[in-house]
């Protein structure tokens, strides 16, 4: 099946006698912390889902009518291809990419020297007809499968397990948990961790790092971004350079584990296994973690053992790719017996779960911040902090700590409300302290490599698959990072201090760099 990246930005009007084929030739010419004050959310454009609808759905009508247009999509996209003859040119990718992600008409053609794109995948789950899919790594999984001189091991995303059950008719937002771990033993891979291990890691040194921050420890901007998702981060690149210092230096958790792996593992694993022979990869609802391990700063255990050759994270398979890897293999999900993780890096608190979803990784911040700054346990008010909950657009909390006073909070699903918050801080009209970004509405449970629930996708599934990630929070005894008796562990006799040198060496990123010379962007 013929795969044909050619793309185009305009949307011309043709008539009945323009055949689609002629038409794309054409076209393609052309802290947070808290406790008690005064806690308020503030609204953006909705999540997605329950409001704006694309326009294809609006009228009646048959082809050509009702061409729209598609994404440019670059041949050398690492994330996401599309299969032309699939494509109706419906503009439903179109749609989500310019209203939501703020990318598709957000910049003056031509073009530069990049097709911009942030990799998000949302338009894979917004395509019809499955003309816009990510690209496959399952060829290069089974080879690695099959090969007897690679150590394989598979790290999996908080949002996985509340999604790839919907490949095998369970229910929306069933935890899978047990149930993936065996799928993958069964495929034969080495070992399997959970990448909640270093959700909670990326929660020590971001809130680290913010105290720090706020404080004046280190001399770095206010207010400070998440940086643990790829697609705001290069979106950030494209669009906002001037914010590149406010984001946080912490790498996302598959970031921080890929390395860990190719280190601390190999070195602890008896007998120990040399890192150029382990083939790490990484099962992530998004399609965007596959641009984020190709990018080339994300060498750090390369680097740190001495061979800049060695990747931290060799391949990256949505959940979808690895339902359709179990589906060719014969392996019927439902049918299997639980199992566990390897006991090495197996512990995990419920703030590290809710890393999923919007507003997770704020609320895991604020508990282990709170902590930081206090040195006491925090209060029950940050366990279930309902501003910064829920799929709205825009979600801000002000909150009083001892011995900062006010510190304000924001959480942004979607890149165009990021837009909308970035825009009030540059005019004065509001302030923050910590903002998290996630360019999926709702965060990661809905990442462009999560099962189309339905299409259009809608909230009341995005809400399921929330509520299945608050669920395993809220039952668990380990709900604060920084209190992961395995990760302190590591910290004690491996990494030393948080934010400190072996910390950076392998668990940060100073590398994110200008890209808006790329484009001209629309003001």
């Amino acid at each position: 099946m013929k795969k044909d990246n050619s793309d185009n930005v305009d949307n011309p009007a043709v008539n009945a006698d323009v055949s689609r084929r002629s038409f794309i030739k054409m076209a393609g010419l052309g802290m947070g912390i808290g406790l008690v004050g005064g806690m308020a959310g503030c609204d953006g454009k909705p999540s997605g889902g329950g409001g704006w609808v694309p326009t294809q759905f609006e009228g009646k009508g048959f082809f050509p009518a009702k061409v729209r247009g598609r994404v440019p999509i670059d041949p050398s996209n690492p994330s996401i291809c599309r299969d032309d003859s699939l494509c109706i040119l419906c503009g439903q990718c179109s749609e989500v990419c310019e209203k939501f992600e703020a990318v598709l008409g957000h910049y003056q053609l031509p073009m530069v020297d990049d097709v911009p794109c942030v990799h998000c995948g949302q338009c894979t789950l917004w395509c019809p007809t499955g003309a816009i899919s990510e690209n496959s790594g399952i060829a290069k999984m089974t080879q690695a499968l099959e090969n007897p001189d690679l150590h394989v091991v598979v790290q999996f995303a908080p949002s996985t397990r509340v999604g790839l059950g919907e490949e095998f008719d369970m229910g929306v937002g069933t935890n899978v948990e047990g149930l993936q771990i065996a799928a993958l033993r069964a495929l034969g891979v080495n070992t399997v961790f959970d990448t909640n291990f270093t959700a909670d890691m990326t929660i020590v040194e971001e809130a680290t790092e913010l105290v720090s921050r706020i404080s004046g420890k280190i001399k770095a901007p206010i207010p400070m971004f998440t940086s643990c998702c790829p697609g705001w981060v290069k979106f950030c690149e494209y669009f906002h350079p001037d914010l590149i210092p406010n984001l946080s230096t912490a790498r996302s958790p598959m970031g921080m584990l890929s390395p860990i792996i190719k280190t601390y593992y190999a070195d602890k694993h008896n007998p120990r296994i040399d890192p150029k022979k382990i083939f790490s990869v990484a099962i992530m609802p998004c399609t965007a973690k596959k641009f984020e391990a190709s990018r080339p700063e994300m060498n750090n255990a390369g680097r740190k053992i001495g061979d800049e050759s060695i990747r931290d994270t060799d391949l990256v398979l949505t959940t979808r790719e690895l339902a359709k890897l179990l589906k060719l293999k014969g392996i019927d999900l439902p049918k299997l017996t639980p199992s566990t993780c390897d006991s090495m890096m197996k512990d995990y608190s419920g703030a590290g779960a809710i890393f999923g979803v919007t507003g997770g990784v704020m609320e895991a911040a604020v508990r282990t911040a709170y902590y930081y700054i206090t040195d006491e346990t925090p209060p029950e008010l940050l366990y279930d902090l309902e501003p910064i909950r829920g799929l709205k657009g825009i979600k801000s909390a002000e909150l009083d700590v001892p011995t900062v006073g006010k510190v304000r909070i924001a959480v942004v699903s979607g890149l165009d409300n990021a837009n909308e918050l970035i825009k009030r801080i540059k005019d004065g009209s509001e302030q923050f302290h910590f903002i998290e970004v996630m360019a999926c509405p709702g965060g990661c449970i809905s990442g462009g490599g999560q099962p189309k629930s339905s299409i259009p996708p809608n909230d009341k599934d995005r809400a399921a698959r929330t509520n299945a990630l608050y669920s395993i929070d809220e039952r668990l005894t380990l709900r604060l990072s920084h209190e992961n008796p395995e990760l302190l562990d590591m910290y004690k006799n491996y990494i030393g201090e948080a934010n400190g040198e072996l910390a950076h060496e392998l668990l940060h990123t100073h590398e994110y760099h200008d890209r808006s010379m790329n484009l001209v962007a629309k003001r």
